[in-house]
């Protein structure tokens, strides 16, 4: 069997018979059953691969600044999704945005979506890298909050009703903007939020804008039609607000949940929080957002989405992911990788993805940006988010530090200056539910594996696993670089297979290392961005070097 190409690599992670059973489940699924799917499932990881391409393939006409985030937009889920800064994607998407930064920093610019456009930036530069945007995020702060209307909502320049849809989008930059440490004015968050809660329709859902009945007053008949769309949008806002007050303690408050997405449950890490301070000074019960809640869940039982011709289903869907995510930390829920509502989406995602690989049609917003919310609903982009910035910021960014030179291991905490032949201790971080940020570059130039016989085999045998196994794109980056690095034979193969990673870093870690282990420093070509074309030749070269070596070797992944 040749080996998968990279546009299906991640499948291979599971295993072959894994495949055998989702091939199965594939042929048994039946137009009433919903099968149980998480982000990482060989069915969705193929889907996000197939979406991911069709953002790729995209004119480049889309640099052109133009006025309504979609390069922003497309840039961050494929960040979500590669969690690779250096792709021209994400790197167009940056350049847009610091081109509207210093665009709307004229006073003679305007934008009627400025409040989408701001927001979106917002969370592709936190998502990027927090602290060498911080003069931008703190710019698209001020300029946020600038538009703010006096009655704590959000809205279209020149009009004085507030409008739910952008401040649902504010909102979520807001909350963003607090967890990477920028200094906020909670004021403003309370008044959004008493805001939003006033102009929810006595029925239980919010219109698209809303009229407020004014502070203290009890709640009216909106007068705009009410929906699904709105009534999540409503509803994830509050609870983002209520999570940026902290109103339920700090997210991912579990004991035994450190927080960090891939930090073993043993460790905890101490993050301090920059804006606790400013936040004591608001009192605030979260009594009035869980019966808000109470209310919206009472109108979704009477009221189920009924999907029929044209509407912003992919909107609904990514709006969907964002308040389901947040209801779950404010009841203090296990983390639920397999919901129905995230099977019954995927399932209708399956259907709806186009030959190109993108969604293209059952929806008003364009393909590109329908795409994109698609692909933050198939990754589950808010719970990723939520659980990897949670218990306060850190200095210097968010989560692991990316600098893993002066992580240690001991007992429950991660300290001190790394001790260089203590490989041991990445493996523990590495080996558990993923790698958090820690990444390959950052690992120090002297870090040598175990000096002894057996140890040194027991570290490359899990170094192994994890290059093939590991659904971490960090941890296969360290492992092929720590590889790369052993000067080891019998670690080819293993490289031979990274060569066909989805992860740019790490495929260029087992080129490197490959060119490394066989002196052969040109290598067989394979360039930084190779095509599919490029990474099977590169591997068929390679085996057949390796063959020279070891002629009785056989590739089970390719000679079987």
């Amino acid at each position: 069997m040749k080996t998968i190409s990279k546009t299906n690599h991640s499948a291979t992670f599971i295993g072959r018979s894994s495949l055998v059973l989702a091939a199965m489940v594939c042929t048994w699924t039946v137009s009433d059953r919903v099968w149980a799917y998480t982000p990482n499932d060989a069915v969705v990881q193929q889907m996000v691969n197939r979406g991911v391409s069709y953002l790729e393939a995209l004119p480049p006409e889309a640099d052109k600044l133009g006025i309504d985030g979609t390069v922003p937009l497309i840039a961050y889920a494929h960040h979500k999704c590669r969690h690779d800064p250096d792709h021209p994607l994400v790197k167009r998407g940056i350049a847009w945005a610091i081109r509207y930064l210093k665009q709307y920093e004229n006073p003679e610019f305007h934008s009627h979506k400025g409040n989408y456009e701001m927001s979106v930036c917002v969370l592709l530069l936190a998502d990027v890298d927090p602290v060498l945007y911080r003069p931008q995020l703190e710019a698209l702060q001020k300029a946020l909050m600038h538009g703010q209307f006096p009655n704590g909502p959000f809205g279209y320049p020149g009009e004085s009703i507030g409008d739910v849809s952008q401040t649902q989008y504010a909102i979520l930059a807001i909350w963003t903007l607090d967890r990477v440490g920028i200094p906020m004015d909670y004021a403003k968050v309370v008044a959004c939020l008493q805001w939003l809660l006033r102009v929810q329709d006595l029925g239980g859902a919010w219109p698209y804008k809303g009229t407020d009945p004014g502070p203290g007053k009890p709640n009216i008949q909106q007068t705009q039609r009410v929906g699904i769309s709105m009534g999540l949008a409503g509803g994830s806002s509050i609870l983002i607000a209520g999570d940026a007050l902290r109103l339920w303690g700090e997210t991912g408050s579990d004991e035994n949940d450190p927080g960090i997405v891939g930090l073993p449950k043993a460790i905890k890490l101490y993050l301090e929080d920059g804006n606790a301070n400013r936040r004591k000074k608001v009192k605030l019960s979260d009594e009035p957002i869980r019966r808000s809640i109470g209310f919206l869940e009472n109108w979704r039982g009477k009221n189920p989405y009924k999907r029929g011709g044209l509407d912003f289903y992919y909107y609904i869907l990514y709006t969907q992911e964002r308040y389901e995510s947040f209801v779950e930390i404010s009841r203090g829920a296990e983390k639920d990788l397999s919901p129905d509502w995230y099977n019954r989406g995927v399932d209708e995602l399956r259907g709806y993805q186009s030959p190109s690989g993108g969604w293209e049609d059952r929806s008003q917003t364009t393909a590109p940006v329908s795409t994109a919310f698609a692909l933050l609903f198939l990754i589950r982009s808010t719970q990723k988010t939520i659980f990897s910035t949670s218990s306060g910021t850190l200095e210097g960014g968010y989560g692991l530090p990316k600098d893993t030179t002066n992580i240690r291991v001991d007992g429950t905490q991660i300290k001190g200056q790394a001790v260089a032949t203590q490989v041991t201790d990445l493996l523990k971080i590495l080996e558990s539910d993923g790698a958090g940020d820690t990444e390959g570059k950052s690992l120090p130039d002297d870090l040598q594996l175990d000096p002894t016989p057996d140890g040194r085999r027991a570290q490359l045998d899990r170094l192994e696993r994890l290059v093939r196994g590991s659904r971490s794109w960090q941890a296969r980056r360290v492992a092929a670089k720590l590889l790369g690095k052993s000067d080891e034979l019998r670690v080819v193969p293993a490289l031979i297979f990274a060569l066909s990673d989805p992860d740019k870093v790490a495929r260029q870690y087992a080129r490197d290392g490959l060119r490394f282990i066989s002196r052969k420093f040109e290598g067989f070509g394979m360039p930084d961005e190779p095509s599919d074309a490029e990474v099977d030749q590169a591997q068929e070269q390679w085996r057949d070097w390796y063959r020279t070596v070891d002629p009785t070797y056989v590739f089970l992944d390719y000679d079987l």
